[in-house]
């Protein structure tokens, strides 16, 4: 599996919404749930989100 890149905050949270997820919380961070796999997923709202942090949040 290749690295992914540092992304925008903006651009996770996207991802995340085309793939069913919904915001329920935003302060300095966006918790974000999805229904169909009955998880939440926690993201920094600073730019860029570093990639270690974002294979963090793709491991859940």
């Amino acid at each position: 599996m290749s690295k992914p890149a540092d992304l925008s905050c903006e651009r996770i949270v996207r991802a995340l919404e085309r793939d069913g997820f919904v915001i329920k919380r935003q302060g300095k961070h966006l918790s974000m749930y999805s229904a169909k796999r009955d998880v939440v997923a926690v993201i920094p709202r600073h730019n860029p989100v570093k990639r270690t942090t974002l294979l963090r949040i793709l491991k859940g």
